[in-house]
């Protein structure tokens, strides 16, 4: 199985422009997430691929393959699809990498890729929800499994809601998982969902993988242990600086 990981780093950002060009530690936050996405094991490709001329000319610099791609995409997925078409040779598998996710643990992309060689048409991974504060809070996008591994529902809310529990039980009652937005496409799934239009669910929630379950995708869910430090502020900037200077073996 071919397999290549896209990046899809835009420069605009309504909440935080240029965050991918910021300087975390001597490098930038786009230059930690290609190298630390170029550290999985099964992964034989990583490029960027942006709309920005700004982010091409920095990833060409630290030696990054760059694929130009629209202004006009709604999601990083259509950019993701858009990259993919334009390359000489076709993967059989595309990872999503998020471009804001320095930290991100090369095994995690292993493992999604794993998921997708046994067959998954689409793959991602998530970790068993630990503080109340993380339960409740509408960033962090739950997600409910079958027994099998695949995903029944994504929310913002809590899910499943616990009837005669009190709220602030929960978790001692009942495991709650958060997902990660890491993504791993057959090639020709990855061709299909860029013709979805957005459902009822994804309007509601605002996450667009619930188009694709409604479109009747399957997706696969893989366990994993925690999350990394994504940057979407700059206080989570400013924690990673203090983090990598202190040079500690914890978890960020």
């Amino acid at each position: 199985m071919k397999s290549l990981g896209i990046i899809p780093a835009r420069f605009a950002s309504s909440r935080w422009p240029g965050k991918l060009l910021q300087d975390l530690a001597g490098k930038s936050i786009l230059q930690r997430t290609w190298e630390q996405a170029q550290k999985a094991g099964l992964l034989e490709e990583v490029l960027v691929a942006t709309d920005d001329e700004r982010v091409r000319e920095h990833a060409v610099q630290f030696g990054a393959r760059v694929v130009r791609t629209a202004p006009t995409h709604r999601s990083g997925t259509d950019r993701c699809a858009e990259a993919m078409e334009q390359l000489d040779v076709q993967p059989d598998a595309v990872l999503n990498i998020q471009a804001d996710e320095p930290f991100l643990e090369p095994g995690y992309i292993d493992q999604v890729l794993g998921m997708l060689k046994a067959g998954a048409e689409i793959a991602t991974v998530a970790h068993p929800i630990a503080e109340e504060e993380e339960l409740h809070a509408p960033s962090a996008v739950k997600v409910v499994l079958d027994r099998a591994g695949q995903a029944l529902y994504f929310s913002r809310s809590p899910v499943p809601h616990l009837r005669d529990v009190p709220s602030g039980e929960w978790l001692q009652h009942h495991r709650f998982y958060r997902h990660i937005g890491l993504y791993g496409f057959q090639a020709s799934v990855l061709r299909r969902i860029t013709r979805f239009l957005p459902g009822q669910l994804e309007s509601c929630e605002k996450l667009e993988q619930l188009r694709w379950m409604e479109g009747g995708l399957s997706i696969q869910v893989g366990l994993v242990k925690g999350m990394s430090l994504g940057m979407d502020t700059p206080a989570d900037l400013e924690r990673a600086k203090q983090w990598l200077a202190s040079g500690s073996s914890t978890s960020i």
